[in-house]
């Protein structure tokens, strides 16, 4: 089972594959499996896995996971759509007693990791994103989806850079272009609408898409889009409105709603 274009480019995985495979333990993967990826011996026992593994270096761990979990990404309207996010690590403290802080890249639909940087401690989280963008070996045609702490112009132009588009949140940090969005003639624009029932829940979701107005002036920018969200529960109804910036000229709804969910 071969590993895929992403971080460290492409990597050949299939020890991982076997220690892994649907979460059991290399001694009950069948022998159809061990066949299909080429264990002709047999499953190793664990303490080989455990002697292997702690000669790995994690960095080269991580590289080799997120290339065998590129391949299985979902995608979105025929994109492949990463999400990158940031947080600290529940659980996990330093030598000074802190929760080590990631800016992680994640598939979309499936969830898993494909790569993640540390925050380094005199930072944040900007920088650290374009460290994340640099080790992807390719992201030729992806959708890369960013929250509103992201919404800057180098960040999209390291994106575009990379022959990728982007999905980025524009929220009260830039106060000017959230003002001018909101402004928009939203209700002479087209929609495209969805309803979901979840546990006694009823949301319904609106999305308006328009070509990025000239003064806009954010770098790559192609089209702004609205999402609203209405919520009912209980007779109770909340409504959400969201201002979306994307590169892709000809993305369509399906596209931009599905960044918004992740």
């Amino acid at each position: 089972m071969g590993g895929g274009q992403g971080p460290g480019g492409t990597m050949e995985v299939p020890t991982l594959a076997i220690a892994c495979h649907k979460g059991r333990p290399p001694a009950d993967a069948g022998a159809d499996v061990l066949a299909g990826l080429g264990a002709c011996r047999g499953p190793a026992e664990e303490s080989t896995f455990r002697r292997a593994f702690a000669m790995i270096g994690p960095d080269v761990l991580d590289q080799v996971l997120g290339a065998w979990l590129w391949t299985r990404c979902a995608k979105v309207s025929g994109r492949l759509v990463i999400a990158i996010d940031g947080g600290a690590v529940r659980g996990a403290k330093d030598n000074n007693g802190k929760a080590p802080h990631l800016v992680a890249a994640l598939a979309h639909g499936i969830g898993a990791v494909l790569g993640q940087v540390a925050v380094d401690a005199k930072s944040n989280e900007i920088p650290a994103v374009r460290d994340l963008l640099k080790a992807f070996a390719g992201l030729a045609g992806a959708v890369i989806t960013i929250d509103a702490l992201h919404t800057q112009r180098d960040t999209a132009q390291a994106i575009i850079g990379r022959q990728a588009d982007y999905v980025m949140t524009v929220k009260g940090n830039m106060p000017t272009l959230y003002r001018r969005l909101k402004k928009l003639p939203w209700a002479r624009i087209p929609a495209v609408s969805s309803d979901s029932t979840d546990h006694g829940r009823r949301a319904r979701r609106t999305i308006k898409a328009t070509l990025a107005p000239a003064w806009i002036e954010f770098t790559g920018a192609a089209q702004v889009a609205q999402i609203r969200r209405t919520v009912t529960k209980n007779g109770k109804k909340t409504i959400e409105v969201v201002y979306l910036i994307t590169s892709d000229p000809d993305a369509e709804p399906g596209l931009l709603d599905g960044a918004r969910r992740w």
